[in-house]
């Protein structure tokens, strides 16, 4: 196996655990050099140690930190070709049980750190690729709740579905620099990774929540977090070139019910 991103030089962002450190770790294994950054020093540091790849502190919030990442990925990769904005947050919430804190939490770490990684990684982006005569991505993480509502998840349903909207902008923009760059977003639908302990059910241990979320999915099971990673392997790709704009929902059926 490897290969399919060969000299491909990538940053992800929640990449200490869940889906960032799966996509890490295939591009790793596909041939890419990936700067892993995260919010939490300690968890992202050693994932990236035991990928033998970089790391770096980040906020995605934070305009700061989006400055420094981008500056390390500079200095420890040499260029970048890919982003992959992973890092999020899914609070649970009616509209009328959302705290106005809660709404802005979510908003900024879902889509205002997806907007800040866009602009802060493309002028890199668009020198290395110009340079190096190579082709970028980026790649969002939205959710087939950012397409399909449910009413006990309103922040979240309205961040990843801006997310969804303003990957399409991007990708127009970039197209119309010049189409080195591509950015599509994808929709998966529950996975298991820790962002599901947001689901808990009273009375039952975590083998009865994938059970119970399964039932909801037309395949029958959650998702695992490889069923990501391999289509973010795929989008990121050259083989993905005339793709952008896109959506690809990773999510066992449930939006074609």
């Amino acid at each position: 196996m490897g290969g399919r991103l060969e000299g491909k030089r990538a940053l992800v962002t929640g990449a200490a655990s869940g889906l960032g450190r799966r996509i890490a770790e295939r591009f790793t294994q596909e041939g890419a050099r990936v700067l892993l950054t995260d919010i939490d020093a300690r968890a992202g540091a050693a994932a990236a140690g035991a990928l033998g790849q970089p790391f770096a502190r980040l906020d995605v919030t934070a305009e700061a930190d989006w400055a420094g990442a981008v500056a390390m990925a500079e200095q420890a990769l040499g260029g970048l070709e890919i982003l992959v904005n992973n890092a999020g947050v899914g609070p649970g919430g009616t509209v009328e049980d959302t705290s106005l804190e809660t709404w802005r939490f979510c908003h900024a770490v879902n889509l205002d750190g997806t907007f800040l990684g866009c602009r802060a990684a493309l002028p890199l982006m668009r020198a290395t690729t110009a340079r190096d005569g190579t082709l970028g991505a980026i790649l969002n993480l939205s959710s087939i709740a950012g397409v399909i509502a449910s009413a006990n998840m309103a922040a979240y349903n309205s961040a990843k579905a801006a997310v969804r909207h303003l990957t399409k902008s991007v990708a127009l923009h970039c197209a119309r620099a010049g189409g080195r760059i591509r950015a599509n977003s994808l929709h998966p639908a529950f996975i298991d990774t820790p962002i599901l302990d947001n689901f808990r059910v009273p009375g039952l241990d975590r083998a009865g929540l994938l059970e119970k979320l399964g039932r909801q999915i037309p395949l029958g099971h959650v998702g695992e977090p490889d069923d990501v990673a391999f289509a973010a392997v795929y989008l990121c790709s050259d083989e993905a070139k005339f793709v952008t704009g896109a959506e690809l929902f990773i999510d066992g059926g449930i939006s074609a019910q």
